[in-house]
């Protein structure tokens, strides 16, 4: 499997502290090996999110991404809770 990037995405991580980017780090490795891990508490969203998913890196921060195709992931954005407004 593999992880694309979008630009805001980029944005995004350049700005968080360096705790939550190594736990990104850490989660990404898991997310690789089974992007349904309990751990990650991965879910569909709804709304105007609909077609999205998200999954857990701590209690505040989330990532939004999509499943491209069987073999390709699309992380679009990084942040606490107020990513999915």
């Amino acid at each position: 499997m593999k992880i694309k990037y979008s630009p805001k995405f980029a944005r995004d991580y350049k700005k968080l502290p360096n705790k939550i980017k190594n736990l990104i780090e850490e989660n990404e490795k898991i997310f690789l090996k089974n992007p349904f891990d309990k751990k990650l508490k991965t879910h569909k969203l709804s709304g105007k999110l609909k077609g999205f998913w998200s999954f857990s890196i701590d209690y505040k921060y989330r990532i939004i991404f999509e499943f491209a195709d069987k073999d390709t992931i699309y992380l679009y954005s990084v942040g606490t809770h107020r990513i999915y407004q």
